[in-house]
């Protein structure tokens, strides 16, 4: 049986700093998830390419998702990037997230970020830990 319900994606989907960044869900699956952005002028930094910042959220973002699909509550405890390649204004950016360890107390997962044409722009992984008593889409 998926735990993925209609209520956790829906959490996952009106988290507001994703929104804020103009982030997309766009797949949802046991330990793995997809998002996109497509990049605006807001998320450059000050040599006109895009921010790491928005590449590292967005991996990030993917990676709360897929961490978040497996019947427990996590939170991130360790988080690292490695920078690849650059982007620029306008281009279309996917992150996918896949949760390779799922035990009781910890997870980890790795992600990748992609431009349009395919090209690996970022690699992360994350640990993250079990938050007892509280569900996703609890407040």
């Amino acid at each position: 049986m998926s735990n993925i319900t209609p209520e956790l994606r829906a959490t996952l989907e009106k988290a507001p700093f994703p929104r804020l960044l103009g982030f997309r869900l766009l797949e949802l699956a046991e330990g793995y998830a997809k998002v996109g952005v497509t990049v605006r002028p807001e998320h450059a930094n000050f040599l006109g390419a895009t921010d790491g910042a928005v590449v590292m959220c967005l991996a990030d973002y993917a990676g709360a998702c897929a961490c978040n699909t497996t019947g427990v509550t996590r939170v991130a405890v360790q988080y690292n990037i490695n920078f690849l390649a650059g982007s620029t204004l306008e281009d279309e950016l996917t992150a996918e997230a896949k949760t390779f360890y799922s035990g009781r107390t910890m997870a980890v997962t790795e992600m990748s970020v992609t431009n349009a044409s395919g090209k690996v722009l970022a690699r992360a992984t994350s640990t993250t830990i079990t938050r007892p008593n509280q569900s996703p889409s609890q407040k």
